[in-house]
């Protein structure tokens, strides 16, 4: 199975996958560690436009340990999954901290690292190291199950176990050390290029003639899962408090919690609570915005601005913690998506 498998993504890799990247044909760990937490959840597409970004200003694991943890989420600002940023500064620090500033190059240790798991310490250990390491990511799962017909429903943990065994048991056995990093990125690229979720490619994949999915004449019925992601709804009220010359009242997001770490306008579960955050003289200066829609993961979210126009900073605090920031001292905060928009839209 193994040489079926590993000799036709190698191959293919080689010929027909992608090279253009940015974080390709490089054995930086740095590089491919950014590249892979920014990956999750995220379209190749965003990426490109942030990651440059990104070693511009931390050109290495110093220099983002070495930040304020609000830098990083200032340019990771409308990047989503802000955990992410906040696990990509602590595993800085303690990559700096306990090795030196030199990644650890074995999944194994790579995993105890903050924001690391499985998939994603396989991927560096492996395009990096050349470490015999199975990568399991979204795209991966969807050739493999293809590939094998492997239809087990993988809501179950046992079942997602087996798919990580075999994921293993199909790995390159020979020349390791060059043909791991061939492998894995050639698996990336065929999940994101060729086997798509949809509309797979198939004529021009190279496993097509090995491929039970295939056979079967059903790839989209793979991978199975039947848990499906229940979605929510939730309106929430902004308070949007700001003076003429651009001077802004953000507070700091709690952790858990939508947009944790963040700065924020105040947030309100109904326009009476946000009018009674406000001094009763204020009030009558509120002004309703256009409803902002915003998705989630899990939820949609409708965001209900609401302007409140001030002379000067003075005499109003809407909520006990927060303060008031000046028109050339929010931009470089970690600001959710929706408000940079809305701020920027008046600056």
């Amino acid at each position: 199975m193994n040489g079926d498998l590993a000799t036709q993504v190698v191959r293919w890799q080689a010929a027909f996958g992608r090279h253009h990247l940015p974080w390709q044909n490089t054995t930086d760990p740095y590089r491919v560690w950014l590249s892979e937490i920014m990956l999750q959840q995220t379209q190749v597409i965003t990426v490109l436009e942030y990651f440059p970004r990104f070693m511009t200003r931390f050109p290495n694991v110093h220099s983002l340990a070495t930040a304020q943890l609000d830098d990083v989420l200032s340019l990771w600002s409308g990047l989503g999954y802000y955990s992410r940023a906040r696990n990509l500064h602590a595993c800085a620090v303690q990559v700096l901290a306990l090795y030196g500033g030199e990644f650890p190059r074995t999944a194994q240790v790579l995993m105890t690292l903050p924001g690391i798991g499985r998939s994603t310490a396989a991927a560096i250990a492996s395009l990096c190291f050349g470490e015999r390491a199975a990568i399991l990511d979204g795209n991966v799962k969807r050739v493999l199950t293809r590939f094998l017909g492997f239809g087990e429903d993988l809501a179950k943990a046992a079942n997602e176990r087996a798919l990580w065994a075999l994921a293993t048991q199909v790995l390159p056995d020979q020349d390791v050390q060059r043909s791991m990093p061939r492998y894995t990125q050639g698996m990336m690229d065929l999940g994101a290029t060729v086997c798509l979720s949809k509309k797979p490619m198939c004529p021009i994949c190279p496993l097509v003639l090995s491929c039970r999915a295939h056979a079967e004449g059903s790839p989209q019925k793979y991978p199975f899962k039947t848990r499906k992601l229940k979605r929510s709804v939730q309106s929430i009220w902004m308070l949007w408090a700001q003076t003429p010359q651009g001077d802004v009242w953000l507070s700091r997001r709690p952790t858990p919690g939508v947009w944790a770490g963040l700065y924020c306008f105040g947030l309100f579960g109904s326009r009476e609570e946000l009018e009674a955050a406000v001094p009763a003289r204020c009030r009558a200066a509120l002004e309703d915005e256009a409803v902002v829609p915003h998705v989630l993961t899990h939820k949609d979210l409708f965001l209900h601005p609401v302007r409140l126009r001030l002379l000067v900073r003075a005499d109003i605090e809407v909520q006990a913690f927060g303060a008031w920031f000046a028109a050339n001292q929010w931009p470089d905060l970690g600001l959710p998506a929706p408000v940079r928009k809305l701020l920027l839209r008046d600056a």
